[in-house]
């Protein structure tokens, strides 16, 4: 058993995000509508629960406020396998776990090279508090939205 309680995720990704960054509280809700096959769940990066896996990585929930990594994708975390994805290979994995059209779009985006993907997700990560604010306390999801949230 796993000791940060990732157990009950099984072989789904965890979503880290930063829970005060209004562009990533979007795109997670985003996400919430798109994911019907239930292959996503999300902890906000600043969560004690994943503070052992983000120090594993040499992070911390500060990374996410001032680092260019806004999001982590996790496969099996706390297991043998674990695998962290940051910048667009984090989003390219969220998009292969989305049903149609969202995973023709992941295959299509796979062959932009990474230094071209990542300098667009570096972007976009240096100026989200700007354009969409920075928000004090991190939203409440809705009852039927809570279980997919750690």
């Amino acid at each position: 058993m796993s000791v940060s309680g990732f157990d009950e995720i099984g072989d789904r990704l965890l979503v880290v995000f930063d829970g005060h960054c209004g562009f990533c509280n979007g795109f997670v809700r985003w996400l919430l509508r798109r994911d019907r096959r239930d292959r996503l769940r999300f902890v906000a990066s600043e969560s004690p629960k994943v503070a052992g896996l983000l120090a594993r990585h040499g992070m911390g929930a500060t990374d996410f406020v001032s680092g260019p990594d806004t999001l982590l994708v996790v496969r099996d975390p706390d297991g043998p396998a674990e695998r962290v994805f940051v910048r667009s290979a984090a989003a390219l994995e969220l998009f292969g776990e989305l049903p149609r059209p969202w995973t023709a779009m992941a295959v299509v985006l796979r062959w932009v090279p990474s230094f071209l993907s990542d300098s667009l997700y570096q972007l976009v990560a240096r100026w989200r508090y700007r354009i969409w604010g920075r928000l004090e306390i991190c939203p409440v999801p809705t009852a039927e939205e809570r279980a997919r949230f750690l």
